[in-house]
């Protein structure tokens, strides 16, 4: 990731609350509704060859029901019998029968190792389709959840290779032409992988570009760029002007290149590594010690060295500049001295103006030289560092500077994917360009709030959870952080049995649901009609957040959830809930 701006994203303290005080389990009754499916739904399990994490995190746990973010309760799902339907409510009281709008022309039963078929809603009038086969269907649907003006048509249909599926879609138009990108996601095996899981993630990035008439729709393939990494990403998006794709990821990803290109990268690591440092450097708190290895037949009269009080530069004959630059600090130049040693190195002396502070660097951004710690130097700084460290647990906790105790710990606390990293890359030099180490921020879920923005990512931040908006349009400002949900990230790791999570767009309230029929849903912070006082310091509470749980009446396994701000959708084999949240404006 060499020339990537490293970044960090920024909570904004107004939408933190350091005095939330948890949720109150509320027993209000929630209206669910239920409605029985002709058909069940096409779920795949995974195969006896499908056995690892990965298999498990892209198709075991995958979201059967598909939210419409361009039409406001609209979902859809595929059928056993390759029949796209829709539910689009209206009215709670007055549900009516999933209505079919398309029909994948495959025959889905006669592939024995298909995955899941796949939807996403590139914009609102088109439509990107998987069978789970290798077949991708690019489709103009007309203004969906209408069914006068709602005709779903079919401009592109080919096979693309081994079975995938779509991980998000996008519409847009360049140069004057309609595009549509989509990212196509694979867990493939890889032969060379011998002490890994013996498969690799792939992403396609696939860009489609109308070549006919404008009443034609005829679309072509313009791009096909490939992504490879070791995990499933638990986020993946086009940018909505198809010039930067988005991955949040425990392992990284890097564009597949072709093979002169790679070999060209390792014939230049391999000279890089060959290099010895050109000096090596020492300091005090007085002062700097540079020693410089010189040829034989190099003189006095040979080296050039000039000081000034914040820079250095040291020639030799007629060579190019050996060191050159900018000192991370001032230094009294006229102090400064250099001697040519008995065993032909150069030896240059820099004494501090400001005695006392270490520095990181010698010449700002150089990296032809090498640090050199002396032996009390090292003692000192684990001196400094021993109070963290200790052979018994927890030795002495009254002491002033106490170790970490791991005892203190929970289990919820424990994260292994503290390598996590989001990094966006450049669809055009298909290198990344900015990074941000996700430490322990932990993945929690993804949800699109606007339509015509990239979806947001929920992240766990100490207890909290924090839903971040990328722009891809404003570099200052790339991830703004746009709600919060307190204590969201600590309560959602006591469920062992979670599957999906989800929230209101208009970020009302948060939920989520275990594999078999119990449904969390938890409030945002809300005015109290009564007046309530806190026992314990005796004033008087504002508001109050709520917990409420509902639970199906169904033993089948959840397939699919999706909230949108006034209802939940639960899926399962053969029958989609609707549990009502909030009531309408």
């Amino acid at each position: 990731m060499e020339g990537a701006a490293h970044c960090s994203l920024e909570a904004k303290r107004p939408l933190l609350d350091p005095k939330f005080e948890g949720y109150k389990l509320s027993l209000e009754p929630l209206a669910c509704y239920q409605l029985g499916l002709d058909a069940a739904v096409a779920e795949v399990k995974l195969r006896d060859d499908q056995y690892t994490l990965d298999h498990m995190r892209a198709f075991g746990m995958y979201n059967y029901l598909h939210l419409d973010p361009w039409y406001q309760d609209n979902v859809y799902y595929v059928d056993q019998f390759g029949r796209v339907m829709n539910l689009s409510v209206t009215l709670d009281t007055a549900l009516q029968k999933p209505r079919e709008v398309f029909r994948l022309p495959t025959d889905l039963t006669a592939y024995d190792n298909r995955l899941c078929a796949s939807i996403y809603f590139s914009s609102s009038t088109w439509v990107t389709i998987s069978d789970g086969t290798g077949r991708l269907y690019l489709i103009k649907s007309g203004k969906r959840g209408n069914s006068a003006s709602e005709k779903w048509e079919i401009v592109f249909n080919e096979e693309l290779g081994s079975p995938f599926i779509i991980a998000h879609s996008v519409s847009f138009v360049k140069s004057d032409k309609h595009s549509v990108a989509v990212l196509l996601l694979r867990v493939e095996k890889d032969e060379l992988d011998t002490k890994g899981s013996g498969f690799h993630i792939t992403l396609e990035w696939v860009t489609f570009v109308e070549m006919g008439k404008v009443d034609e729709h005829r679309y072509e393939i313009c791009k096909r760029r490939v992504l490879q990494g070791k995990s499933v990403p638990h986020y993946a998006a086009v940018e909505p002007s198809g010039d930067g794709l988005m991955i949040i990821s425990y392992k990284p990803f890097k564009f597949v290149q072709e093979e002169e290109e790679i070999l060209e990268e390792n014939d230049k690591k391999t000279t890089n590594e060959k290099k010895d440092p050109l000096y090596y450097w020492q300091q005090t708190e007085d002062d700097l010690t540079i020693t410089v290895h010189i040829p034989q037949d190099i003189t006095k009269d040979d080296i050039k060295v000039h000081f000034s009080p914040d820079s250095i530069c040291v020639t030799l004959k007629d060579q190019p500049a050996l060191m050159e630059g900018k000192l991370h600090s001032s230094v009294d130049h006229e102090s400064c001295t250099w001697i040519i040693k008995e065993n032909k190195s150069l030896e240059i002396i820099l004494i501090k103006k400001n005695e006392g502070p270490r520095w990181p660097e010698l010449i700002v951004g150089d990296t032809k030289g090498e640090f050199i710690m002396d032996s009390s130097q090292c003692a000192e700084i684990s001196e400094s560092l021993m109070h963290l460290t200790s052979e018994v647990m927890n030795p002495d906790p009254e002491k002033e500077n106490p170790p970490c105790n791991a005892q203190e710990l929970e289990e919820c606390d424990a994260f292994l994917e503290d390598g996590t990293s989001l990094c966006r890359f450049d669809g055009d030099t298909l290198k990344v360009t900015h990074v941000i180490n996700l430490g322990s921020n932990q993945y929690l879920f993804s949800v699109v709030v606007d339509p015509k923005e990239m979806p947001c990512f929920c992240l766990r931040h100490d207890v909290d959870a924090l839903l971040w908006q990328p722009h891809s349009d404003q570099p200052q400002n790339m991830w703004e952080h746009i709600a919060t949900f307190n204590a969201l990230g600590y309560v959602q790791a006591s469920k062992q049995d979670k599957k999906f999570m989800a929230c209101a767009p208009d970020y009302s309230y948060a939920a989520l649901c275990e594999c078999l029929r119990r449904i969390f849903i938890y409030r945002q912070p809300t005015p109290l009609s009564t007046v309530l006082y806190n026992r314990k310091e005796g004033r008087q509470v504002g508001q109050v957040a709520k917990q409420l749980v509902a639970t199906l009446e169904a033993s089948d396994p959840i397939l699919g959830f999706q909230a949108t701000n006034e209802r939940l959708f639960v899926l399962t084999t053969k029958t989609l809930f609707l549990i009502k949240v909030n009531a309408g404006n």
